[in-house]
């Protein structure tokens, strides 16, 4: 039943989404000519879906029609939201991004658990050239909206972020538009509904795109992941996720026409990974308590062995160099045998996966654990070391190859072909597609721009 009632209720909310009746004033600043590219990114929104006719998306089935789509977009190991998001803009894989969670994972100096930090600086994150460097190094200019991998990037003009800013321009100017108040932008991740979170997101995308008008939007829908990961892929409460996300999609193509701008954009519009379902926890880090590796000091778990899951995946790091010859054969053929788990892979194996080497980065895992299906790894220290879980949640993380894990690519609007069909391709060709379009340089990227679909 609150399946059902979260179906309603998104239903509802997006019937009301206000719209722009008329495009803001133009500021002066936007860019007056000139190709212009919205790279939307649906989060966890799996290829399949697409398959069924009667899932409610008219817009992206409107832009497949008008456009180019592929069948399935492979995402990079691993298959997680912002080592995806960043190989979407850069062209390389994690073993040269160095982006392995969904921020900088960091060890404590007193041998405590591993910490994600979300907020980190992209300089320090990001190891790799990004469409937004290229695109402001030919004096073009660049917004984004819920981008992530992206705090503090020094070539991003105009920016209503994850965590937003409120004397920021682009919030200014929706709490001046009535849309949203200062209390609400300050507290925004507070209490605050996934639905209603896309909701001004999409304002302050319509916001960047007929105000500012840069060369590159880059707009981040969210919504879509987290009800998956509550209630399961492809489950009732996805499905009124992903028609949301269509209507948003179409509050922002609607504005762009309104504002006389639409015939210079190309929409492209992806996924950074699929999702599926699990019925099964594995806490890994209870093993190595198991193991004695992890000991209780003051209160609190420490060691110099850790892990730091992530749903189909998990890495973990060995803090003592000292000890790590010694370790990584025992603790490799441990976790072989551990149920639900379907591969370990060390350092140098995980690399021919798209993993960063050992010694190229602190964020290079010792060892690459994958689980099985119907398995995901998750926090917690204490037993058991797996738990049923009921009703079925999502994950994603699983190895790229997986099928459930393919993405979603489709491009549409200015300079693109209509009705091309692509079979399967990598994610690696987005951002060398984009940049051929922007007429920019990603000299490092490591495919061949999708050629077959540009006029």
């Amino acid at each position: 039943m609150h399946k059902l009632l979260a179906l309603a209720s998104l239903l509802a909310l997006a019937s009301l989404i206000p719209i722009h009746a008329h495009p803001p004033h133009n500021d002066g600043t936007a860019a007056t000519h000139g190709p212009i590219v919205v790279l939307i990114t649906i989060d966890g929104f799996p290829a399949r879906a697409l398959q069924d006719p009667r899932l409610p998306m008219p817009t992206l089935r409107m832009l497949m029609k008008n456009g180019a789509h592929a069948q399935a977009m492979q995402p990079i190991n691993p298959s997680v939201t912002w080592p995806n998001h960043t190989t979407l803009i850069t062209g390389v894989n994690a073993s040269v991004h160095h982006v392995m969670a969904n921020g900088l994972i960091t060890f404590p100096p007193d041998g405590g658990g591993p910490e994600v930090k979300p907020w980190t600086p992209k300089d320090r994150l990001v190891h790799a050239r990004t469409l937004y460097d290229a695109v402001a190094e030919q004096g073009m200019s660049t917004g984004q909206v819920d981008w992530v991998a992206i705090y503090g990037a020094k070539h991003v003009q105009w920016a209503f972020a994850e965590k937003p800013d409120a004397s920021g321009p682009v919030a200014q100017d929706l709490i001046a538009d009535g849309l949203v108040t200062k209390e609400q932008v300050t507290t925004f991740g507070d209490d605050s509904t996934p639905a209603w979170r896309d909701q001004i997101w999409t304002d302050a995308a319509i916001d960047i795109l007929t105000r500012h008008t840069p060369n590159l939007l880059l707009f981040h829908l969210l919504q879509t992941d987290t009800l998956q990961h509550e209630y399961g892929a492809l489950s009732p409460a996805a499905y009124a996720a992903y028609a949301y996300a269509d209507a948003c999609i179409a509050r922002l193509i609607d504005a762009a026409r309104n504002a006389g701008v639409l015939d210079r954009i190309t929409f492209v519009i992806a996924s950074d990974h699929g999702f599926a379902d699990y019925t099964h926890a594995i806490h890994p880090n209870v093993a190595l308590v198991q193991q004695g590796l992890l000991h209780m000091e003051k209160g609190s778990y420490r060691g110099d062995v850790w892990i730091q899951p992530e749903g189909g995946e998990a890495s973990l790091y060995i803090r003592d160099n000292a000890k790590r010859a010694a370790l990584l054969p025992k603790l490799k053929t441990d976790f072989e045998k551990l149920p639900g788990v379907a591969a370990v892979y060390t350092g140098s194996e995980a690399n021919q996966l798209g993993i960063p080497a050992p010694g190229s980065t602190d964020q290079a895992p010792d060892l690459y654990l994958v689980a099985k299906a119907g398995y995901s790894f998750t926090d917690g220290i204490t037993p058991p070391l797996i738990t049923q879980i009921e009703p079925a949640r999502g994950a994603h993380g699983y190895l790229n190859t997986e099928p459930d894990m393919q993405a979603l690519f489709i491009a549409s609007g200015a300079h693109i072909r209509h009705g091309v069909t692509l079979g399967p391709i990598s994610n690696l060709r987005v951002a060398p597609t984009i940049a051929r379009l922007l007429d920019v340089s990603l000299p490092a990227a490591t495919q061949a721009p999708l050629t077959d679909i540009l006029q």
